[in-house]
């Protein structure tokens, strides 16, 4: 992710993917790692520079685009691997009980009293996404982004309150 604006990064940019691959050869590139959602506006900022979509086409598991001053193959592979992102004031509003990723990122994670880790990251599985636990003890708890595992969400206190039982882990 780029450098956040704000002092508790709340306002750094959102990652919405990384240039892949060239597809075809008028600067049209594949976006890995999607974020779709993110990249419904109307510009993104690449190697430092926001540029208009000009083109969106492929699905949302696997979109394509392509931005204005990028126009051909050669240009596109120039970017390869460059984080595309987008200000956090031009994301999409999200609904109860979401949150963006970086916002949980680094809240310590509870079970009642007991503090059982870290948020080192999300993981998105088949069914939902999951806390990657980072443990003071070293491992990892996976924790499903579902109802019955996490009670309660503070991200202006940074903590997540957990149900251990329900993950089979109490």
């Amino acid at each position: 992710m780029t450098e956040a604006l704000g002092p508790d990064g709340l306002d750094a940019p959102l990652s919405a993917g990384r240039v892949g691959r060239a597809h075809g050869l008028d600067g049209s590139f594949y976006v890995t790692g999607a974020r779709p959602r993110l990249l419904e506006g109307d510009a993104v900022s690449v190697a430092g520079r926001v540029r208009r979509i000009v083109r969106r086409a492929g699905a949302a598991a696997r979109p394509i685009l392509r931005l204005e001053g990028v126009e051909d193959r050669t240009a596109a592979e120039a970017l390869r691997g460059e984080e595309l992102s987008v200000p956090r004031a031009q994301a999409p509003a999200l609904g109860e009980g979401e949150w963006w990723a970086h916002e949980l990122e680094g809240c310590a994670v509870l079970d009642g009293a007991r503090a059982l880790g870290t948020v080192a990251g999300l993981l998105e599985l088949p069914s939902c996404e999951a806390l990657r636990v980072r443990r003071p003890e070293g491992g990892e708890l996976l924790v499903p982004m579902v109802r019955d595992a996490v009670r309660h969400v503070d991200v202006a206190a940074r903590r997540i309150d957990v149900n251990l039982e329900f993950i089979g882990e109490g």
